[in-house]
């Protein structure tokens, strides 16, 4: 049966837009679960907190500069701090070129962090990495070919960090990136009063304001896309596919790194549990399991060395944290019967309530 010249030329170019969206709008609700978890330990961890804002800040800022860049309007003020960001241009352009500068303040966190860090993973993975080639041209077609695309980015993604080697320099590098990323993806304004609180209904305000203030813009953008399109089918080149998997692989890096940052705050809210060296002894059970691992599998060489090794450390670590916080139970439970007996024989302290 042949395809629908209306399948093929207006609903077609729709299926990969709407894959990214959806996974962007994903990303945004992780981000707002992330945002919450720091307003748990924001009594503790203060500074641990300030400074996922001040990351957040850093790529907002960096992302207005490149915007104003892109745009030819030339940056004369960068500031930044833990609590602010403000870019000034040397030339105050109106029209498209202020637009294309907001929308890389607004929009360009998402994804521009997240493509420093493709371009890392891909000199990584690049060996590894295949891309599909077919060149769709329904809508379902285009769905499933985004999809393969997603599928095969995170099936070696997740491959490569399941076998990540924390003692290789480039490895270890890209981790303390991917979590680096994963703090500070947006500004949360955690603790700050006079500050308005950035959540997920605040930006997408933003950026609906953004979109809404030129819809001329926004048509010209789909225009565009469409003639992408209509030449990647012309040419029978999967340009147009590939574009938008790229920006779905920077959404899955995003989240990913979410994913660990989300882990590692549970860790820090749960340790908090522990007494002071009880602390410093589930958090250096992270390196010393390790080391000690990899020493092991170093004299006695395995395939799957990495792997496993990743999985001694953490559960490890979950087995210590369980056992602390048993040991803390039990003694406090012993010190409660210890007290109680002791009222009872009447060596206890009277309390008057």
């Amino acid at each position: 049966m042949p395809n629908s010249p209306i399948d093929t030329f207006v609903f077609a170019p729709l299926a990969p837009i709407l894959g990214i969206l959806l996974f962007w709008f994903i990303q945004l609700i992780f981000i707002e679960s992330q945002k919450y978890l720091l307003s748990l330990i924001w009594h503790k961890h203060q500074p641990l907190c300030r400074l996922t804002n001040f990351i957040g800040i850093f790529f907002q800022t960096i992302c207005h500069a490149l915007g104003y860049t892109v745009t030819k309007s030339g940056v004369s003020d960068f500031y930044i701090s833990i609590n602010y960001g403000r870019v000034s241009p040397k030339k105050d352009k109106q029209g498209i070129f202020k637009w294309i500068a907001n929308a890389f303040l607004f929009i360009g966190p998402f994804f521009i962090p997240s493509f420093v860090l493709f371009l890392y993973l891909f000199f990584l993975i690049r060996p590894t990495l295949e891309i599909s080639t077919v060149v769709y041209d329904t809508f379902s077609l285009g769905l499933i070919t985004l999809g393969t695309n997603f599928y095969t980015f995170s099936l070696t993604f997740f491959n490569f960090l399941f076998n990540i080697d924390l003692l290789h320099p480039l490895h270890l590098g890209f981790l303390l990136f991917l979590i680096f990323l994963g703090l500070g993806i947006r500004p949360s304004y955690i603790g700050e009063k006079k500050k308005e609180k950035v959540d997920m209904i605040y930006d997408l305000k933003n950026i609906k304001t953004h979109l809404l203030q030129k819809p001329l813009y926004i048509f010209i953008l789909f225009a565009a896309a469409y003639v992408f399109f209509y030449i990647s089918l012309f040419l029978k080149q999967n340009w147009y596919s590939l574009l938008f998997s790229i920006l779905g692989w920077l959404s899955i890096i995003a989240i990913v790194a979410l994913l660990i940052t989300h882990g590692l705050l549970l860790i820090i809210r749960v340790v908090d549990k522990l007494p002071k060296y009880s602390k410093l002894i589930a958090y250096l059970m992270l390196p010393l399991s390790y080391a000690m691992a990899r020493v092991v599998f170093f004299c006695f060489p395995f395939r799957y060395s990495n792997s496993i090794s990743l999985i001694v450390m953490l559960s490890v670590t979950f087995l210590t944290i369980w056992l602390l916080l048993n040991y803390k139970t039990n003694k406090f439970k012993t010190k409660s019967e210890m007290e109680l007996g002791e009222a009872k024989n009447g060596t206890g302290r009277v309390i008057k309530k």
